[in-house]
């Protein structure tokens, strides 16, 4: 919105977070809360977004990078002492949306809705409030008959008669720039707690012929996160929030109640996720997919058509029409191509795995090529570390790996080749050879008979 500046309160200490990290970086379905303040903002096009920092900056820094400016705030003296730390960095007219950094339900349509609402009543301030069956701890908004507000009342500063009012102040405003610069100036801290109010600029400004306004939103939107148990609550609200998107978007979601998915995953059309799903960072997974019971995903890339049971994929890329699990273990750096069957207790890492291979069950698969139509049986794997470095193992097209085959790296199996059962390859293997590498079977008859004889069984 044109001329627009925001500024978000996130300098406080959090106590009742018992964390060594400030509040404001804690995550709310894998975004720090901050950051889903921030994204709000920029969605209804603010022109300039402040936060003012304090404890921990440099990690409230760290989220935020280079999408902000910063102002500092070193000593936590209230609200309005936040503000006067921005002041400068402030212009001298238009409109500031003053928010906190622990609210991140609040939504781009609220804000909206709030802005609309300040310049449509040609408003100085314009609070957001909200309507709570329990209002205990909040200031309370007064209105007179007219609706008109008059003051806001903190808590402990309340008759009998206004703590019975369930509107409360949210500590989020739209101000006039102007009006709360010069408010500013005129606020103290003649208190209990030595502290400059925010709600008392309000107050000034209002004594200098300003018009303030309230706009109710439902509670849930400013619902601000002060403990492990808020944020566990704002965990709920956003979950759900994601969930129903998805289903929105055409998803089937089996048991939202039981499904994690992050903010940022991108899912298509006609794909069902069951029960116990934990799908996370910039995950995408195309159409027709059946994701789960009980997968992790993160960070990765899936086709159309895929189907993953009971496993966990990291940081990979898999194509269209692929298999996988249950219980394989998917390790960052794996592309897997287009109708690739990955069994069960198989771990594949860092490795290129290309069309129409198998690896059907128990086996490892780390820093390797394997070309197409490639099988590799039960219980092979490519020896990859020699215990100072990894090296990689090259399979061509079309071979066959059989059962309990080791493949020690570096070497290079050629097209159309074949590995004998409970070989350990060494060397290379040229293109349509066979390699065997063990010892030939020897049977000693009776053996068993004349080691009993000997007491030796």
């Amino acid at each position: 919105m044109e001329g627009l500046v925001t500024l978000i309160l996130a300098a406080g200490l959090g106590k009742r977070m018992k964390s060594k990290h400030p509040k404001v970086v804690h995550k709310v379905c894998g975004k720090p809360m901050i950051e889903w303040v921030v994204d709000a903002v920029e969605e209804i096009g603010s022109k300039e977004v402040i936060v003012v920092v304090g404890h921990k900056a440099e990690e409230v820094k760290e989220v935020l990078k280079e999408r902000v400016k910063y102002a500092y705030q070193e000593v936590q003296l209230g609200t309005g002492h936040a503000v006067m730390m921005a002041e400068d960095l402030l212009p001298e007219e238009g409109n500031v949306l003053i928010l906190t950094g622990d609210t991140p339900l609040i939504t781009s349509n609220t804000l909206k809705e709030l802005i609309n609402f300040h310049i449509k009543e040609r408003n100085s301030v314009t609070i957001l409030s909200s309507v709570l069956e329990d209002p205990t701890g909040y200031g309370r908004i007064i209105r007179d008959g007219s609706g008109n507000v008059i003051k806001i009342v903190e808590d402990k500063d309340a008759s009998e008669e206004e703590k019975s009012i369930h509107e409360i102040n949210s500590a989020m405003y739209v101000m006039d720039i102007a009006k709360l610069k010069k408010a500013l100036r005129m606020i103290t801290n003649n208190n209990a707690q030595g502290e400059y109010y925010l709600t008392d600029a309000v107050e000034i400004i209002k004594d200098m012929d300003g018009k303030i306004g309230a706009f109710t939103v439902p509670s849930e939107e400013i619902t601000g996160v002060n403990s492990r148990v808020q944020l566990f609550e704002a965990e709920k609200i956003m979950r759900k929030r994601i969930n129903y998107r998805h289903m929105e978007n055409g998803v089937t979601i089996v048991d939202p109640d039981t499904t994690y998915i992050g903010a940022e995953v991108e899912i298509g059309a006609d794909t069902v996720v069951l029960p116990g799903c934990v799908i996370e960072g910039k995950t995408k997974i195309g159409s027709d997919c059946e994701i789960g019971p009980n997968c992790r995903i993160v960070d990765s890339e899936i086709g159309d058509g895929c189907s993953v049971t009971y496993s966990v994929i990291l940081s990979s890329k898999i194509e269209n029409n692929v298999k996988i699990g249950p219980f394989a273990h998917i390790r960052p750096e794996t592309v897997i191509q287009s109708n690739v069957k990955i069994g069960d207790f198989v771990e594949i890492k860092k490795s290129i795995i290309d069309e129409g291979s198998k690896v059907p069950h128990l086996t490892y698969v780390g820093d390797a090529e394997v070309g197409k139509n490639v099988n590799m049986g039960c219980g092979s794997i490519t020896v990859n570390y020699d215990g100072k470095q990894k090296h990689k193992t090259v399979i061509g097209d079309n071979v066959f790996v059989g059962c309990n085959v080791n493949l020690v790296a570096p070497v290079k199996i050629g097209n159309n080749a074949y590995i004998a059962a409970g070989s350990t390859i060494t060397e290379d293997v040229p293109e349509g050879a066979l390699a065997i590498a063990r010892s030939r079977q020897t049977n000693k008859e009776g053996w068993v008979q004349e080691r009993i004889k000997k007491g030796r069984l």
